[in-house]
């Protein structure tokens, strides 16, 4: 899988025109020397907007912030709405340049606000546009699609050909981003269209390009370079350096396909030069797995590794999702192919929790539902025009009517023809509201059909969930054993991939925290064949480094895995803990507690002490790559009265969010717990749970989440 790069649009302003241009520097002096002169008044606001406006352009982003800023706050001083939106809009296109989503949708919201207090639609079809962009960048593609469609409508009302085009072009991306590439070619001919019918040549450009991008992705080579030579050729022309450089490594990632490696490298490291002079972090990081991806098949896997790491580096940092799907399979891919098969799972994992959010079914539902509701709001809005319109036609006869009777004195016969005139009228219209009728009971029964269909998928998935909770433990039989203990559990989806594991006999007490491969649906078969594999191997030993060896073995089994190419890799990571009861129950004495571990730590704080001490697990995942005869290491930890530990999945660290929309990571979960040793149990599984959703805000959660604490 070669990534190739799509374009897109900021509503009206295109998102790769960052250049430094003569002409653009001609503007921006000009700019500076009428703000010398300006008044405090409108016009100064509307200088300043266009003075960032063309700093975005150039590529001179901290002084378009200051500009920017600048405006905006001359802007509110005069309560000058259409200023205010303007400003905002714009300091929105530079951060979300910059991959600085959360501040980008802050600031586009609060354009979307003043626009539509003084009504004004254009502005408002941009903002829709702009909002949708971001959700799109963050693969949240059912609200990003929500906000074209709405974009689109009021685009369409206002007869504005561009902003129609801009909009049809921007829904194709979508389409295209979800694998919907009949749909995605039916929205970028529409958009290439308009764009021709009004000699928009920037995007004309752009389209040819997204055109070649769907052939690429089916593996149509040929045809996908015939569009990207069409496409560089008009950048050339238009001398647009970011749309050169797109199309250089599109056409890279043709060849590649074509197994043209020597073509191939040659065009990659020609836009890898022109990504990096622009400073396009998405593009570079794009470019640098596509070299890597080209390494794996020409045998340089030492270089290969080199440049998927860098791209891996770069996408985590903006957060584009996507990308980082195609790095993680890049690596996965690497070391299957070098036999490492432990990294190659580890990778394979990621990969698989990357697409599951963003090529979810749900996602594809809602785009379903949204282009559904679009369609019917649009056939609706139009019947009821076609009706008014009848309305005042007949209005205007009854007006004509009153008219002929009080001026002239007509006969009877004539009277007696306008009735019949008038019945035939009111005959048509009443044939034309059941035709009206009949067309929009026919899209009821189809939306409803579709949300029977939800409702039936829902309710299947909401009695997994039922009979999921019914194999994991009781809490209160987990408390009862363990007082000072919580148990954090939050799925991603309705069932979940996670699971927690308990067991107690008259001697021991054993508590294991278990992430299968994937989440959701997949995610809830594994996790329920692993923990009846999990509790046979508890009934045939107490050693914590047999059980998961049988677990394994188990697991295996279960799934009939075998080296052969068509079995299944899927697995589990867990971490195992057996406390002797004897030891714990004392409160003066020391309690020995037992742990192994594959892929998953366990963390102990002591008491009064200001740092983890961690215990590793072994480099092994249970099941998938690992061989029948595994040996899981056990530890043996003697714990005093107060100390802590936890063990956990990767769920809670891995969680996107805060104000730059990035990983939490192991740090910064380290840091939370340090600081919340003083509470009680119960308490840091509230303040864990309450800062997690701060954190990620209004973000999706990527993966399932599963805490568990312990305090002797």
């Amino acid at each position: 899988m070669k990534k190739t790069i799509q374009y897109f649009l900021f509503g009206l302003i295109g998102c790769f025109c960052h250049l430094t241009m003569p002409a653009q520097n001609r503007n921006i002096d000009s700019l500076l020397t009428l703000l010398k002169t300006d008044k405090l008044d409108t016009n100064k606001v509307k200088h300043l907007c266009q003075l960032t406006h063309e700093c975005e352009l150039s590529g001179e982003y901290q002084k378009g912030l200051s500009h920017g800023n600048a405006a905006l706050e001359l802007a509110y001083k005069l309560n000058f709405k259409k200023g205010i939106a303007q400003a905002d809009n714009n300091l929105g296109n530079i951060y979300l340049t910059r991959a600085c989503y959360t501040k980008a949708l802050d600031f586009y919201l609060e354009a979307l606000k003043y626009d539509e207090q003084i009504k004004n639609k254009t502005g408002i079809t941009t903002r829709l546009s702009n909002i949708g962009i971001v959700y799109m960048e963050e693969a949240n593609y059912p609200k990003a699609l929500d906000y074209y469609f709405k974009a689109l409508k009021i685009a369409e009302e206002l007869c504005n050909k561009k902003l129609i085009e801009i909009c049809q072009g921007n829904i194709g991306v979508v389409y295209q981003n979800q694998a919907l590439f009949p749909r995605a070619l039916e929205y970028y001919f529409k958009a290439l269209a308009a764009a021709k019918e009004i000699k928009d040549d920037i995007n004309i450009t752009r389209w040819l390009g997204n055109i070649g991008v769907v052939y690429s992705t089916q593996e149509n080579y040929s045809k996908s370079l015939e569009y990207y030579f069409k496409a560089l050729k008009m950048a050339e022309e238009l001398k647009n350096k970011i749309l050169i450089a797109i199309d250089v490594g599109n056409i890279g990632v043709a060849y590649n396909g074509q197994k043209n490696y020597s073509n191939a490298i040659m065009w990659y490291f020609k836009a890898l030069k022109m990504r990096e002079e622009i400073g396009a972090k998405n593009l570079v990081a794009a470019t640098l797995g596509n070299i890597g991806s080209l390494y794996i098949a020409t045998g340089k896997f030492k270089e290969a590794e080199q440049y998927i790491k860098r791209a891996i580096s770069i996408n985590e940092n903006i957060g584009e999702l996507k990308q980082l799907m195609d790095d993680q399979e890049f690596l996965s891919h690497l070391y299957d192919t070098i036999g490492q098969p432990k990294l190659a799972l580890i990778h394979f994992k990621k990969a698989t929790a990357l697409k599951d959010t963003i090529y979810s079914q749900e996602n594809k539902k809602q785009l379903i539902q949204k282009e559904m509701n679009y369609e019917f709001d649009k056939k609706e809005t139009a019947a009821k025009a076609e009706q008014d319109k009848k309305d005042a036609v007949t209005a205007q006869e009854k007006q004509k009517q009153k008219i002929i009777i009080y001026s002239v004195s007509v006969s009877l016969f004539l009277t007696a023809l306008l009735a019949l005139f008038v019945f035939r009228g009111y005959n048509q219209k009443q044939k034309d509201n059941v035709i009206i009728t009949s067309q929009k009971t026919e899209v009821e029964k189809q939306r409803e059909l579709l949300e029977k269909k939800n409702t039936e998928i829902t309710d299947s998935i909401n009695y997994a969930k039922r009979i999921q909770q019914a194999k994991l433990p009781k809490k209160e039989e987990i408390y009862d054993a363990l007082p000072q203990c919580f148990v954090l559990f939050k799925p991603k989806d309705i069932v979940s991939g996670d699971f927690y594991f308990f067991h107690k006999n008259e001697a021991n007490v054993f508590i294991a925290s278990a992430d299968c491969t994937g989440h959701g649906v997949p995610g809830a078969f594994m996790s329920m064949i692993a923990s009846e594999k999990l509790e046979d191997a508890v009934s045939q030993t107490e050693d914590t480094s047999g059980i998961l060896k049988l677990l394994n073995k188990g697991i295996k089994n279960s799934l009939h895995q075998s080296e052969t190419s068509d079995s299944t890799r899927d697995g589990m990571d867990i971490a195992l803990a057996k406390l002797d009861l004897t030891g714990f129950q004392n409160p003066s004495g020391i309690t020995v507690l037992h742990y192994a571990g594959a892929n998953r730590p366990i963390w102990i704080i002591r008491k009064g002490q200001k740092e983890i001490e961690e215990i590793k697990a072994t480099k092994k995942a249970i099941g998938g790559f690992t061989d029948d005869s595994q040996h899981f290491n056990t530890h043996e930890i003697k714990l005093q009265p107060g100390d802590t530990f936890y063990i956990f999945t990767d769920g809670y660290s891995d969680q996107f969010g805060g104000e730059a929309g990035k990983k939490l990571m192991t740090s910064k979960f380290k840091e939370i717990l340090l600081s919340i040793q003083v509470r009680t149990m119960q308490e840091q599984e509230k303040h864990l749970d309450a800062f997690i959703e701060n954190w990620r805000g209004s973000r999706e959660q990527i993966d399932d989440i599963l805490v568990i604490g312990v305090r002797v």
